[in-house]
């Protein structure tokens, strides 16, 4: 199907539109603005700076646990800094080789962000293994102090994203967000892990703390590259139901059928749509587009829709997919 722009012309031709919103700083400020920019480099310095306290005090107590949480800090930052990159690059024009522009880019980052949480927790668990053979005494107390100070970082890295980011519905966002709330339980988990310890010297402690946060982590990445590799696949977009929307097609006055549909997700919050209508001879195609292009994006939210009108006269190769 040929995609033009050209709707006077070939619009009459043979009823073929591509209607989409041409304000790209419109749709990219809604999804990928300031708030989100802000919202990440605020994380980032935060978990920086808490990353190498983590680190450093995971070894001055001999604590899994925090060293644990400062590797995890460290794919977090990567995380973050991924993240802030991939809105860099979605920012900028498409080009002739790159016409839907650089959108996909942010898909990528959230994709990477998911395998890194997996090997970090592939890692964590690895570690705990010999822990549990062999418990070693850890300095409880100090290591207790670490973690309050890790997640008082985190509750703030969660708070700026949550306030100045879209964790709901951009997923490279949220991919940088499950890093940090990973984080979080990961300092929840020393200080329950340090109170265990101090209490009733229980070192194993230790290690059973850092598995059970490391399956907690899996599950995040898990739910992060299901949706990725959803999106890379063409996948039509959960919020849309894809069955419903053709009927509501077919229902439109004159149109006989509706074949060749596709919707898939260019990136968090920028849906497309293209299809095949066939109408009867005697309706005006002009008529029916508008209106299929309005309840298209009025009922499903989808502005970058094309569509090709059909009449019983033309013909065309059957499409693979």
């Amino acid at each position: 199907m040929i995609d033009i722009e050209d709707h006077d012309n070939h619009q009459q031709s043979n009823g073929h539109t591509h209607e989409h919103s041409h304000n790209h700083s419109h749709g990219h400020n809604h999804h990928h603005g300031p708030n989100n920019k802000k919202g990440l480099t605020i994380a980032l310095i935060i978990t920086a700076g808490i990353m190498l306290l983590e680190f450093f005090g995971g070894l001055f107590t001999n604590s899994l646990a925090l060293l644990a949480d400062s590797g995890h800090m460290l794919s977090d930052v990567a995380a973050l800094a991924l993240s802030l990159m991939a809105i860099w690059f979605a920012a900028k024009p498409p080009s002739p080789n790159k016409t839907y522009g650089f959108y996909r880019f942010e898909i990528l980052a959230a994709l990477m962000n998911g395998i890194s949480l997996f090997l970090i927790s592939g890692f964590i668990i690895w570690e705990a293994y010999d822990r549990f053979l062999d418990p070693p005494k850890v300095a409880s107390g100090g290591m207790m102090i670490i973690a309050c100070v890790g997640l008082i970082a985190n509750i703030l890295s969660a708070w700026s994203l949550m306030r100045q980011g879209d964790v709901k519905h951009n997923i490279n966002v949220r991919s940088a967000y499950l890093h940090i709330i990973g984080d979080a339980l990961s300092s929840v988990g020393a200080i329950v892990a340090g109170l265990l310890m101090l209490i009733f010297a229980w070192y194993i402690a230790d290690p059973i703390i850092s598995v059970l946060v490391a399956l907690l982590i899996l599950k995040s990445a898990w739910s992060v590259m299901k949706v990725t590799v959803h999106i890379l696949m063409e996948g039509t977009p959960i919020t849309v139901n894809s069955v419903d929307l053709k009927l509501t097609l077919l229902g439109i006055e004159g149109v006989m059928d509706v074949h060749d549909l596709h919707i898939w997700t260019i990136t968090s919050g920028l849906d497309s749509l293209s299809c095949h209508m066939l109408i009867e001879d005697t309706h005006d195609s002009q008529a029916i587009l508008q209106t299929a292009i309005r309840i298209i994006e009025d009922t499903y939210k989808i502005k970058h829709t094309t569509i090709q009108i059909e009449k019983s006269n033309l013909q065309h190769a059957e499409n693979k997919v």
